[in-house]
């Protein structure tokens, strides 16, 4: 545990803790490593919808949905965190929603364009709720002079979880198509890896990791979905007075949307190349 320094915490937080939360950068990095960037964008462009002109339209599509469905949900979902203190909650839930539909990913095969552009969007709504819940804990654990520090740890962490389960899953492809399999058949199973190695690394996360905030209100329905909503209400009425705050928003959705649009109609093969492996941030 000489990796994290103790000066860069605040009172009380244990190295383990942050561990614990660096964890979960190690955990869901496989998930935009392998199903965004590396294997599953160029198979549902070259396999499941069979390399039709619209099939890259089609996933960016999908993506920028997910990203606008987080714009519009994720505010209520923030404000409820912190009136209810519920953020690690929240996030075992979109953890575990995330898992399930990669998973679900594995039963995609050529034809499937409705189920997979259904669970890609969902299980990127699912990513964003999880990454934006656990950054939530980061003012809890660093101090304010430390938090670039401590953040860049889980960073680091995050670079390893996705090589690990792109190194996994790529030796398996080269296995796969050793033995003469198609892509509809190795795919899906990087999948399984993909979601298998985010749920079990993610417990690491949820054993160490402590929730420190309080409730703000004295009763359930006072911290509810009502109080969470008034609350979204002012902030974004104080919002509207930055109007680059909202071109930053906008700019969001286009940039995730284009990032994601590089995708060209390929083999299943050849997007497993190195020289086309890049991590998506």
């Amino acid at each position: 545990m000489a990796l994290f320094s103790q000066e860069a915490l605040n009172p009380g937080v244990r190295k383990r803790e942050v561990l614990g939360w660096a964890m979960y950068d190690f955990a869901n990095s496989g998930y935009t490593t392998v199903v965004l960037t590396a294997v599953f964008g160029a198979y549902f462009v070259g396999e499941v919808a069979g390399g039709a002109d619209w099939a890259t339209f089609a996933w960016t599509a999908a993506l920028a949905a997910s990203s606008v469905i987080v714009m519009l949900t994720m505010p209520a979902l923030g404000a409820y965190a912190d009136l209810r203190a519920a953020k690690k909650p929240l996030l075992a839930w979109s953890t575990l929603g995330c898992v399930l539909t990669t998973a679900a990913l594995a039963g995609v095969g050529p034809g499937d364009v409705a189920w997979a552009l259904t669970a890609v969007l969902l299980s990127n709504v699912f990513f964003t709720y999880g990454e934006s819940l656990i950054a939530a804990f980061l003012p809890e654990l660093a101090r304010q002079d430390s938090m670039g520090r401590v953040s860049g740890w889980g960073w680091s962490f995050g670079y390893f979880g996705g090589m690990l389960t792109l190194g996994l899953s790529l030796a398996y492809v080269i296995w796969a198509q050793g033995q003469g399999r198609p892509a509809s058949q190795f795919v899906p199973v990087t999948m399984l890896i993909t979601a298998g190695i985010y749920g079990v690394a993610a417990l690491a996360t949820f054993g160490l990791l402590r929730e420190r905030a309080l409730p703000q209100a004295e009763s359930a329905g006072e911290a509810g979905i009502h109080a969470s909503m008034a609350r979204l209400r002012r902030t974004w009425h104080e919002a509207r007075r930055f109007r680059d705050f909202t071109a930053l928003l906008a700019c969001a959705v286009a940039y995730q949307s284009g990032s994601s649009s590089r995708w060209r109609r390929s083999t299943p093969n050849r997007s497993c190349d190195s020289d086309r492996r890049r991590r998506c941030c």
